[in-house]
């Protein structure tokens, strides 16, 4: 059975990554996967800061890497801010590679993000891709791109643009059969 993580970059309360997260997660357990939501909330870290690794690394850190080491599949939804990746999803990736655990070397990622705009979180989204491949993670060609999200999710916040449904379906079913081979 496939194991899978869903991650949002953004801990904002309402916020629609979160909700996109969420929907994959269930999206990937309809799908056959053992699947779960991670709330990044519950895993606290500084700033990234090389100073901190040898005396102060944080707990979190390494909490949070051996739960996701063990994953098959990754999705992250994450907002752009000001045309790149989002402080939260790149200071937790920054904070997985140094706990030595291989976070990124075994799961294959699926990647998503939300936006007010109407580019929907290309930029960023391009940006997240760019740093998992330079740090060894394999990552799904689909993604899910959604924006301007005030015409793609409805009054009680529930994903209702097709192209977009489409989209997610599309990672999902390359998420269940793209796998490592070592």
């Amino acid at each position: 059975m496939v194991k899978a993580f869903t991650l949002s970059g953004s801990v904002r309360r309402d916020s629609y990554n979160a909700r996109l997260a969420r929907l994959m997660a269930q999206k990937l357990a309809e799908a056959g996967a053992d699947a779960a939501y991670v709330d990044l909330g519950e895993y606290t870290l500084p700033v990234f800061n090389e100073d901190l690794e040898e005396n102060e690394f944080p707990d979190k850190a390494m909490e949070l890497g051996g739960l996701l080491r063990e994953a098959d599949a990754i999705f992250f939804a994450t907002p752009e801010y000001n045309g790149g990746i989002a402080p939260l999803t790149k200071n937790t990736i920054d904070w997985l590679t140094r706990t030595r655990l291989k976070v990124f070397a075994r799961p294959t990622f699926g990647l998503g993000a939300c936006s007010s705009g109407k580019l929907s979180g290309v930029v960023g989204l391009s940006h997240l891709r760019e740093t998992l491949t330079k740090i060894g993670a394999l990552t799904v060609p689909a993604q899910v791109r959604i924006g301007p999200i005030e015409d793609d999710f409805d009054a009680e916040g529930n994903l209702v643009d097709e192209g977009a449904l489409r989209a997610c379906d599309r990672v999902v079913e390359q998420l269940m059969i793209t796998r490592r081979q070592f």
